[in-house]
């Protein structure tokens, strides 16, 4: 692929179906409230697992390019890190223990790459379950998916110098033994008391079972990409949510099936439902801050001025 020379600051996109994204009408009017004159934004998008080499076209083309300022990267966060690795001339601690790029930005003439899920997916939760949840409630975290985000989201979930407040278990299930293996060798570097189980589930019935182990109180998360990036849940029908579990789906538009189920069971089973905006709010403000290096802070009062600019954009 031929990637056209961009004529003004641009911010690449690279996902599975970037044109469906609220990023593409929000970023323009973010850009507007953050004063950044005649930013624009352009999707590329690969199937899953795409071509080593055609990840690396698009990271030197990105490289090359005067007016191509950075870019974020969702779903093939580790494949393009794999890919790509020998291009960058710095790669933050972040990527090099989650072996992932979620953020790739420049900086006098050299090419960075980040792993920005630990804050942005750190940020998220902490919103939604405030303060001690864990210590209050004593539950538990089932990940579905043992990809890039899975890997940030645990490192911040169960790092000892939390404390007490940590999950009492963490279980991560996928379909593949080789992403179980690898995030298994990033929790093995992280210092942490909290027990982990690593589920190689070939099927969805094999995440039911696993959903029915877990404690009340625990938060259940569908990072697989099913509902959005491909077709699906990562449970069947016949799964039934812990009493007061917390259901997150790291998705925020698609079928969203998984969520779905959360919300039938929500009233009968005492749970509490959140869909994947705003860790969509926190994870593209983080990138657009390294991407055109400005300051974009953190504070609920920043987040709901941004939240409000993105609903009013998204309509």
């Amino acid at each position: 692929m031929t990637y056209p020379a961009c004529t003004k600051p641009t911010l690449h996109f690279i996902g599975v179906t970037t044109a469906s994204s609220s990023i593409m009408t929000v970023f323009p009017a973010w850009a507007e409230h953050l004063g950044l004159t005649d930013a624009q934004i352009s999707g590329i998008d690969f199937p899953l697992h795409a071509d080593p080499a055609a990840y690396r076209r698009a990271v030197e083309y990105i490289r090359d390019d005067p007016h191509s300022m950075g870019a974020l990267v969702t779903t093939h966060k580790i494949d393009l890190f794999d890919a790509c690795r020998d291009l960058f001339d710095v790669i933050d601690p972040f990527a090099q223990l989650m072996g992932e790029v979620s953020c790739i930005s420049k900086r006098d003439g050299k090419l960075i790459c980040h792993a920005k899920d630990p804050i942005s997916s750190g940020l998220a939760i902490d919103g939604f379950l405030g303060d001690d949840y864990w210590s209050r409630s004593g539950g538990e975290v089932f990940s579905i998916g043992a990809g890039g985000s899975t890997i940030a989201l645990t490192w911040h979930l169960m790092r000892r110098e939390r404390g007490g407040n940590v999950p009492a278990r963490i279980v991560v299930s996928d379909r593949t033994q080789s992403r179980l293996d690898e995030i298994a060798h990033v929790h093995a570097q992280i210092d942490s008391g909290v027990p982990v189980d690593y589920v190689l589930a070939a099927d969805a019935t094999t995440n039911d079972a696993a959903l029915a182990a877990l404690k009340p109180g625990s938060l259940v998360i569908n990072a697989t990409g099913l509902g959005k990036d491909a077709p699906g849940s990562p449970l069947t029908d016949a799964a039934a949510f812990p009493q007061s579990a917390v259901v997150w789906d790291l998705n925020y538009r698609g079928e969203l099936v998984f969520l779905d189920l959360a919300r039938a069971q929500a009233d009968t089973r005492h749970l509490r439902v959140v869909d994947g905006w705003t860790y969509f709010i926190h994870g593209w403000t983080q990138v657009i801050a390294e991407v055109f290096d400005i300051e974009i802070g953190t504070d609920a009062d920043t987040i709901a001025r941004l939240t409000d600019i993105a609903h009013a954009a998204k309509g």
